[in-house]
């Protein structure tokens, strides 16, 4: 199930899936590595659904240029994230298909980029992202209780704050930083692992199924 603990000819032809994080400012109360967390747990839970998925090593120093300014924040910016994502798909030629799971919202713009390539090449490439329409953006209520569910130990929810909602063209324009001291963009109040356990199943059902249908595609 893991590609890094495997040995070359035991590895096969297998669809790799790669999870994409991050290591960014989840406010005061989550580690930098939440999205990472995320997207490694997801990737897991499609390998133990198929049999012929293998999980690669994640990316966790993606592109997220927005939370600039907060302390331990680190990124490779969009152009160099869009570079990494194809070179990753064509080095992996040798398998039968390779999955991007992204747990981070700022990869978006690479990852069309990546889309676009991988088109025009005929590569056979998916790329995922989770959808969940009443999420709030940043280390709010919902990654808080997917972190209660993953790793509880790692959530302070003593240092736990709200912060404001922005529009998509204001944090694109702004920033985080410059419109939340905390870094929080959202509400943690009510978070639960309860809540995050029913919302962890809930993704790793989306990406199960959109992983059947472009298998059968």
């Amino acid at each position: 199930m893991e590609l890094g603990g495997s040995t070359w000819p035991a590895v096969g032809e297998p669809i790799v899936v790669v999870p994409l994080g991050s290591c960014e400012q989840h406010g005061p109360h989550l580690p930098l590595d939440t999205d990472t967390r995320i997207a490694v747990a997801l990737a897991q839970a499609l390998a133990v659904r198929r049999s012929d998925c293998v999980v690669a090593p994640p990316v966790a120093i993606t592109a997220s240029g927005e939370h600039q300014g907060f302390p331990g924040t680190l990124s490779v910016g969009t152009e160099v994230m869009a570079a990494v994502v194809i070179e990753l798909a064509r080095s992996a030629d040798w398998a039968a298909g390779v999955v991007f799971v992204n747990g981070h919202g700022g990869n978006h713009t690479a990852l069309q980029r990546a889309a676009e390539v991988f088109e025009i090449e005929r590569r056979r490439a998916l790329i995922w992202s989770p959808r969940i329409p009443d999420g709030d953006p940043h280390a709010g209520r919902t990654e808080t209780s997917l972190l209660l569910h993953l790793a509880p130990e790692r959530v302070d929810l003593d240092a736990a704050v709200a912060g404001p909602i922005p529009s998509l063209p204001e944090l694109v324009q702004h920033g985080v930083r410059a419109l939340s001291d905390s870094g929080v963009l959202g509400d943690p109040a009510g978070a639960s692992a309860d809540e995050g356990r029913a919302l962890f199943h809930s993704l790793a059902d989306q990406l199960s199924v959109a992983v059947d249908e472009w298998t059968r595609s």
